[in-house]
């Protein structure tokens, strides 16, 4: 389904800073193949915070908001953006009503009533760290925004003798939370928690293991005169997972939930608080929260530190700041209004994980269910790894080096107070989720090795990595049996180690990793010129019908998408497959393939991560003008400014970071040897402002000298002024600083950048 382009529109006044070039809505669907599952809300770059409009719960709806949807149930503090697996959190749910108490949030898809309410798109607005809509059932006009740890709505209600904010503190985007708790503790404040655990769905629908407690603390603009709770306790024996909670019994039941007036303080398995007030037409109401997943008093302390008061206006301007410092870190010239909108909310997209998991004070929760306080670094959670190491974590180590670090260190600590020992693949507060295949952990250690990027054990970070690959790696017989993508993703994380091992004075395992990396040539079958997937005895699995059907011997790809991966060694990948010329020609049909709007399908399916280093092979096979067609193919076709504009889940922030390399005019074909390969730039002219702490010059700029939009092929390139004749360029050449220059043509220029 093709939904309608997104006007871009109520920009803060004629504006023209880096915020005000970001759309929000840009892939917030989570319908057909171009679903990006991204929400609108407000938070800041890495906050906490994610305060976003809910359209569902249940389904396979990572975001909690999908822009088909006519109505809303509310918004709350939490969120994730660009996953599938059902998703997680959506915890604090605050909705303003009127008229009689309802308990039940309704489902629209059943027609099912509940407080929730229509809605219309054209009331809608969104920017980074402000959203707004009117809720037409009830005549209020509904604004959020954030701060890092807290966030606040503001409420403009019609005159109403029965006005309400009603919390339901059970909600949970893929179910609900197993208990909770709520306490007035002051005329305008509440205090709780909302304990989430896989009997209660979520991440996977609780097969990812979520186990977190949110804390929060609440204020009302006005003074807790009637108010009261909600309670119903589930029906013995009853699942209290995804599948509950997307029924009609559900509705049915939390629609009578018992309610409790004036109660000071309640624990229960389904819990909500109201607070009910008159007002006068136009009469503004705000509510508060901070949130922690330490402790209360850490939710107290970061409400306090960043919304003391309350200036909705004022945590609005302060978040726009943040971004435009955020966002500022790229300047993009050139293009068309739609190519630098994408660009923007790509990078907007990029930097929403991985999050800042801790307090004010430093405080956060730790692998082994105690908190911890660290100051040296902050610790992060929602590591997406399988997908972000790809493209995303790259891009960190260009504008954002030390959350590079906070992550590494995070996932090192988690390792070590969970007591397991290894690198998760997939981590979702503190859970080892064991999402996905491969040990995508140690490319992004050995790429920020090889970047310079240090601040961790790398001691420590070496000896995880080794636990992790023999936990999770290839077995002695160097392949996995009757799985194409483990064996490769497998075979890579060895080469990364190898790298490691190599940095670190330790030549023998170095050659042990690198020998084991050669994984790929034990799956190639001559017989048939291409991946096969072999059993526990060594024999070649059957051949299937056709090679590009889907979950073969692969996950989440095909046979003839997952071959392809062997970053590491595109020269060994070329001579199985007959020499570079073969291989590139091979690849180039792989392309033509490919429908024109690049959705899921069998053949470069940008819509998923197993090929996004694949438009890069042609550089390393002495093709390069098919790298810079191919990538310009992409970011013109796959992305666009729509709530379609993502041709695929966003997947934490690797399919915005995949256009914002490329765009840019480079990007990895191998995480770890610290190198990018060029692929020519979309803008007229991009400038890297550098990190002083982890580069020697200030920007670096690349410039595209075109007569025409057409202009995509490289004919020259200067770095500083001297002739650029190779296809790559080096991590450490950029953060030296300087100048890198393209001219530009029509046609290819197949003299250049030949290696």
């Amino acid at each position: 389904m093709l939904l309608p382009l997104i006007a871009y529109v109520l920009h803060l006044g004629d504006s023209t800073s880096p915020s005000s070039e970001v759309n929000p809505f840009i892939g917030a669907t989570c319908v057909g193949d171009t679903a990006g599952k991204t929400f609108p809300g407000a938070t800041t770059p890495f906050g906490m915070v994610q305060l976003s409009p809910d359209t569902i719960t249940g389904g396979d709806n990572g975001s909690g908001y999908s822009y088909e949807n006519q109505t809303i149930e509310g918004f709350s503090f939490t969120h994730m953006s660009g996953v599938g697996w059902y998703g997680d959190l959506g915890n604090l749910l605050v909705m303003p009503t009127t008229g009689p108490l309802v308990t039940n949030s309704g489902r629209e898809a059943e027609k099912i009533d509940g407080y929730r309410s229509p809605f219309r798109h054209a009331t809608e607005v969104a920017k980074p760290g402000y959203y707004a809509v009117n809720l037409d059932r009830y005549g209020v006009r509904a604004e959020a925004t954030a701060a890092p740890r807290a966030g606040m709505l503001r409420f403009t209600f019609p005159q109403n003798r029965r006005a309400r904010i009603q919390i339901d503190l059970a909600r949970r985007v893929g179910g609900t939370a197993v208990e909770e708790n709520v306490q007035v503790t002051d005329s305008h404040t509440i205090k709780g928690w909302m304990r989430c655990t896989p009997d209660g769905g979520g991440w996977g629908d609780g097969d990812g293991h979520p186990n977190y407690t949110v804390y929060c603390v609440g204020r009302f603009s006005k003074p807790l005169k009637t108010y009261g709770a909600w309670s119903a306790e589930p029906p013995t024996g009853q699942s209290l997972k995804r599948e509950w909670v997307e029924s009609r019994g559900f509705q049915a039941w939390s629609r009578d939930a018992v309610r409790f007036p004036m109660v000071k303080s309640m624990t229960s398995k389904h819990l909500g608080f109201y607070l009910e007030f008159p007002t006068q037409t136009n009469e503004q109401v705000s509510f508060k929260a901070g949130i922690s997943f330490s402790s209360l008093g850490g939710a107290e302390q970061n409400l306090n530190a960043e919304i003391p008061d309350w200036d909705f206006d004022g945590v609005r301007k302060k978040a726009t700041r943040l971004w435009d410092k955020a966002l500022g870190k790229i300047d993009v010239q050139g293009g068309t209004q739609e190519q630098r909108t994408v660009y923007r909310t790509a990078m907007y997209h990029a930097m929403l994980d991985p999050r800042d998991a801790s307090d004010v004070t430093g405080e956060h929760p730790s692998g082994d269910g105690k908190t911890r306080t660290d100051q040296a670094f902050t610790y992060r959670t929602i590591f997406s790894g399988w997908d972000v190491f790809r493209s995303q974590f790259p891009l960190q180590s260009l504008i954002n080096p030390a959350v590079v670090n906070d992550e590494i260190n995070s996932l090192i600590q988690l390792a070590d107070t969970s007591g397991k020992g290894y690198l998760e693949r997939w981590e979702f507060l503190n859970a080892y989720s064991g999402c996905m295949v491969g040990n995508p952990a140690i490319p992004v250690i050995s790429d920020a090795y090889a970047k310079g990027i240090r601040d961790f054990p790398v001691q420590h970070a070496y000896d995880l990595a080794v636990a992790t690959g023999r936990k999770f790696g290839n077995p002695p017989s160097g392949y996995f049996p009757g799985d194409l993508s483990q064996t490769l993703e497998y075979g890579f994380d060895d080469w990364c180690t190898s790298q490691l091992a190599a940095s670190l004075n330790k030549p023998d395992e170095a050659k042990h990793y690198a020998e084991r990396a050669q994984a790929y040539r034990k799956l190639f079958d001559p017989s048939v010129g291409w991946f096969r997937a072999k059993t526990d005895t060594g024999a070649w699995e059957p051949w299937p019908a056709k090679g590009n059907t889907e979950w073969v011997w692969c996950v989440e790809s095909n046979p003839i998408q997952q071959g392809w991966f062997v970053p590491h060694d595109p020269a060994g990948l070329a001579e199985l497959l007959g020499g570079p010329d073969k291989a590139s020609a091979l690849l180039d049909d792989f392309f033509t393939k490919t429908p024109q709007d690049m959705g899921w399908n069998d053949y470069y399916n940008h819509s998923n991560e197993p090929v996004h280093h694949v438009p890069f092979l042609f550089n390393a096979w002495g093709h390069p003008w098919l790298t810079q067609k191919w990538t310009h193919e992409v970011v013109t076709r796959a992305y666009h400014d729509s709530v379609n504009g993502i041709c695929g889940n966003d997947d934490v922030g690797q399919m915005s970071a995949w256009y914002v390399l490329a765009a840019m005019g480079f990007h990895p074909l191998c995480p770890g040897n610290g190198q990018y390969e060029i692929c020519g730039p979309l803008f007229d002219k991009v400038t890297l402002h550098l990190d002083p702490k982890y580069a020697t010059g200030k920007t670096f700029t690349i410039r595209a000298k075109r007569k025409s939009p057409s202009d995509i092929y490289i004919q020259s390139a200067t770095l500083n002024g001297k002739p650029l004749t190779r296809s790559w360029i080096s991590h450490q050449e950029i953060i030296q600083g300087g100048e890198l220059i393209f001219v530009m043509g029509s046609a290819p220029n197949k003299n250049w950048g030949t290696r």
